[in-house]
């Protein structure tokens, strides 16, 4: 005799179930990450759930809000609100998660208690087609098929065949000649006519690394770049840092562009004529799409969801990160092990740019090993605490001032740009010119220096 002790369920866990649920009702970008492991109504267990996620998923692809009220609308028009328990159950589970922190794994696990019934499903079949006795090459075959099927569900098509890639991208190469304008306003520069010719343009999807040692300028560095993307090309940039605060990186904007010494504005010295182009200034950059973020938090799901929400509201076009090294991994078995979890950061950053479909670039820090040559220009392998941020990056530039190591040096207030890597171009460098009052790199006339190497 069957004891209920002997009776197996299959594979589930309504905690996981209704963790997913209340975590989308909290932030509805979860959906994103459900998205992503292809999490459909069919991979829940219970029916009220599968329900109340198939709701969502139609308010989902209707571009609608989605909270209890939404939920209940939508199931209500389906006739199910009675079927999942009305509004009292919604209300319980919408409240069974105290935080969102770790909803995107109980994605996961809902996904992989899912993949495990139907391999039971599958089991079980072909234990039928076993005991049907029928021809053995034809079971075999049923069997196979069945496997076959099995990867198939649940495993997300990633191989291509040449002639499909080529046919989604036969359009861009039409625009390419038929629309050069329309492709020239979609370029994002750096605004420094030679950087360009070494790096093309920030391309979607793109992980770009500044590095350089403290004081050499990164950060001013990359707001240049801010600047000239989004005030001279009209391109919507979002910066986000720990490094420094909101109104510190503005002061820095506005004294580039109303070329106000930085100490006038740090020292609260301001005279009449400098608060007139500072009036100027402040118009200009208030109708700019400039987004900054110094209170954010320092994981990869965190960073993720508050740039998807303004790639949504505002059509981002680049992202600046200040800095890498300032960021921390989403797993506690990287405890004590910073080069792993760098290396999980820096996957996680190239990950996001696909993804989002948008640039990133990130800012790093060099290793003390610099310090300790006689060449102190920065190479590949200076890079701080892993190398799977030179692995990651499709370029990386590297920042050098001889002026900070030897004062009498005739290059004084000369940066120079070191392309380090380049996946789609040479590399070499740059000069620029350093005007420290005002933070602002400017291109020097006839000086340019690469080895053309690729």
């Amino acid at each position: 005799m069957i004891s209920l002790e002997d009776i197996k369920l299959p594979p589930h866990n309504l905690d996981a179930e209704k963790g997913v649920i209340c975590g989308v009702l909290m932030d509805n970008e979860l959906l994103y990450v459900c998205d992503g492991i292809n999490l459909a109504p069919e991979d829940f267990y219970n029916k009220e759930h599968f329900f109340i996620f198939k709701a969502i998923k139609d308010l989902w692809s209707a571009r609608k809000t989605i909270d209890v009220l939404t939920v209940a609308d939508q199931l209500g028009k389906d006739d199910k609100l009675d079927v999942i328990g009305g509004m009292d159950y919604l209300y319980e589970i919408s409240s069974f998660l105290l935080s969102f922190t770790g909803a995107d794994e109980y994605a996961k696990i809902v996904k992989e208690k899912s993949i495990l019934r139907n391999v039971l499903k599958t089991c079980q079949k072909i234990i039928g087609d076993v005991y049907d006795q029928k021809d053995t090459f034809e079971v075999l075959q049923t069997i196979e098929k069945r496997i076959f099927d099995l990867t198939q569900n649940n495993l997300s098509e990633t191989v291509h065949s040449i002639k499909e890639i080529l046919d989604r991208r036969v359009e861009d190469y039409m625009d390419m000649v038929d629309n050069p304008e329309k492709l020239a306003n979609a370029k994002i520069h750096s605004g420094y006519a030679w950087l360009d010719e070494f790096l093309g343009w920030f391309k979607p999807g793109e992980l770009i690394i500044l590095a350089a040692r403290p004081s050499m300028g990164k950060t001013a560095f990359a707001i240049n770049i801010l600047e000239k993307i989004a005030v001279q090309q009209k391109k919507s940039v979002a910066m986000f840092s720990l490094e420094m605060g909101s109104e510190q990186i503005v002061d820095r904007i506005l004294s580039m562009v109303a070329h106000i010494p930085m100490n006038k504005i740090s020292k609260w010295n301001l005279d009449s004529e400098d608060f007139s182009n500072m009036g100027e200034a402040m118009e200009s950059l208030s109708s700019t799409k400039i987004f900054i973020d110094d209170k954010w938090s320092t994981t990869i799901p965190q960073l993720k969801s508050k740039i998807r929400r303004l790639k949504i509201k505002e059509s981002l076009d680049l992202v600046i990160i200040d800095y890498l090294q300032l960021m921390s991994g989403t797993s506690t078995w990287y405890t004590g092990n910073r080069v792993q979890e760098i290396g999980e950061i820096s996957r996680g950053l190239k990950e996001l740019a696909r993804e989002l479909e948008i640039p990133i670039i990130a800012l790093s820090q060099l290793s003390r090993e610099v310090e300790k040559r006689v060449d102190k220009k920065p190479q590949l392998s200076d890079l701080r605490e892993s190398g799977a941020i030179e692995q990651d990056a499709d370029s990386v530039m590297m920042l050098h001032r001889e002026d900070y190591y030897d004062p009498d040096t005739d290059k004084k207030w000369l940066t120079d740009v070191c392309i380090r890597k380049n996946r789609n171009g040479p590399i070499g460098e740059v000069e620029l010119y350093f005007e420290k009052e005002i933070m602002r790199f400017s291109e020097i006339t006839n000086k340019k220096k690469s080895d053309g190497t690729y």
